[in-house]
């Protein structure tokens, strides 16, 4: 029977989570997306799968109207406990059913959500029906060709990957998934995992043997050069082919994911 990820595996995961102050963000990429093409203030907003939430909570203090979706208490319940969280609109649901009206939104996002379902397609045409004409939807997933993909899998075979299944997308994949949607790309990038990925794998490791390392390692000397070659090179292609993630943000156009 071929893997499937399933609300348990989430469960399991936000509840041995460690603090929320260990947990990696997105670095803040898909809210700078966003702020490219959108003005938060005001602007109805939903999350799918949201996971901590901390994108969400950044547009809510930009002054928009912000909901969260997602099937696990647990991370219904880590977003509550942050500061400002009263703010927003917390629901547990579905992503293949969202409990929302035709034309609802804004903006639609997520991250970390589309890779995990062997149906992608259901999922866009259900943020494409909850949006409004001439709204957003942003989509941020794995990247293909990065070596996070071939040690994923081999953690998928041996049954011991902590969201049971997983894939990623190419570039242009990603694109095609969203026209077929009935949606039209507007803007793509690509993001490098910083710290990179075994850092990563090791701090969570030393974390569960009660050792913290800090969350970004300190490079005194290399460290701001670094941050110049990166801040250079992410204005190129270079990132949607080697990064870790990408996204794609396309509009809706007029009669796009209409009720029959």
């Amino acid at each position: 029977m071929a893997r499937t990820s399933e609300p348990g595996h989430w469960e399991r995961f936000w509840a041995s989570a460690p603090e929320l102050a260990d947990v990696y963000d997105t670095d803040g990429r898909v809210v700078e997306a966003l702020l490219r093409l959108v003005e938060p203030r005001g602007a109805h907003i939903l999350e799918v799968g949201a996971g901590t939430g901390r994108d969400s909570l950044e547009l809510l203090r930009r002054g928009a109207h912000v909901w969260v979706i997602d099937y696990s208490p647990g991370a219904l319940g880590l977003i509550g406990k942050q500061p400002g969280a009263a703010a927003l609109h917390r629901v547990r649901g579905d992503a293949f059913r969202l409990p929302c009206r035709d034309g609802s939104f804004d903006v639609v996002f997520h991250q970390g959500l589309l890779e995990h379902f062997r149906n992608p397609e259901a999922i866009l045409q259900e943020n494409a029906r909850v949006l409004r004409p001439g709204g957003i939807l942003a989509v941020d997933v794995p990247q293909r060709w990065h070596y996070y993909t071939p040690l994923k899998h081999v953690a998928i075979a041996l049954d011991r990957w902590f969201a049971g299944w997983e894939t990623e997308f190419g570039i242009s994949e990603l694109r095609q998934l969203l026209r077929d949607a009935g949606l039209e790309p507007v803007h793509v990038y690509g993001a490098w995992c910083v710290p990179n990925l075994f850092y990563r794998v090791l701090r969570r490791s030393a974390l569960r043997a009660g050792v913290r390392l800090p969350l970004q390692p300190p490079l005194p000397l290399l460290g701001p050069l670094l941050q110049r070659a990166r801040q250079r090179l992410a204005t190129t292609q270079l990132p949607l082919y080697t990064g870790m993630n990408i996204g794609c943000l396309a509009r809706k156009e007029a009669a796009c994911g209409s009720s029959s």
